[in-house]
């Protein structure tokens, strides 16, 4: 199983493959990672990846994403080229204005238009206000925890609930831990919702 994440730098995307392998991990599947930063923290594009199961490679040749991890639209649309016809695609729907168009250089195009660019293409697409779960659970930074909530509340990937709430638990420290467990659990709802 491949799964692409991509996002802009501070939104927590590196942390989230990160708990996606962990959770792997616990329930004893073989797994891999890379990550390539870009200019992340200038709010540039971050890409990762996990691939589970007896791989040579951790990284998605274009074409080989069975699950598309977007934490912003417009790079759910950029990522595009990963998927097949059978991907899962998940993304917020909250998007993150690149600086060419905070200074009128560019505009971002319509939602609708990036939303239905990836339908067409994927075989299954979820998106998800992880901006607003996230404000439920007590905090304005855990939507990448939503995210991985959603992801293992729609059962694609075979790790029991138990193995991703113990990666929570290893993977952060103490003081963020219970509004990250929240904001696991809503995004858990969301997706088992969206089954």
């Amino acid at each position: 199983m491949r799964i692409f994440f991509t996002g802009v730098g501070g939104q927590g995307t590196l942390l989230a493959t990160r708990l996606v392998g962990e959770a792997a991990l616990e329930q004893g599947l073989p797994v891999s990672m890379s990550e390539i930063h870009g200019m992340a923290q200038r709010g540039g594009v971050v890409e990762s990846s996990v691939v589970m199961g007896e791989v040579s490679s951790p990284t998605i040749p274009d074409g080989e994403a069975d699950i598309l991890m977007a934490f912003e639209p417009l790079e759910a649309a950029r990522a595009l080229p990963k998927c097949h016809s059978k991907t899962l695609a998940v993304t917020s729907i909250v998007p993150i204005v690149p600086f060419t168009v905070a200074t009128g250089q560019s505009t971002y195009p319509p939602l609708e238009s990036l939303f239905e660019a990836v339908e067409k293409q994927v075989a299954r697409f979820v998106k998800v206000d992880a901006t607003e779960l996230s404000r439920k659970a007590g905090s304005d930074r855990a939507g990448n925890i939503v995210m991985v909530g959603v992801l293992a509340g729609l059962g694609w990937v075979p790790i029991d609930r138990p193995h991703w709430e113990e990666a929570l638990r290893k993977t952060l420290p103490p003081k963020i831990l219970e509004v990250n467990l929240k904001a696991f659990q809503l995004g858990y709802e969301a997706g088992a919702a969206a089954k």
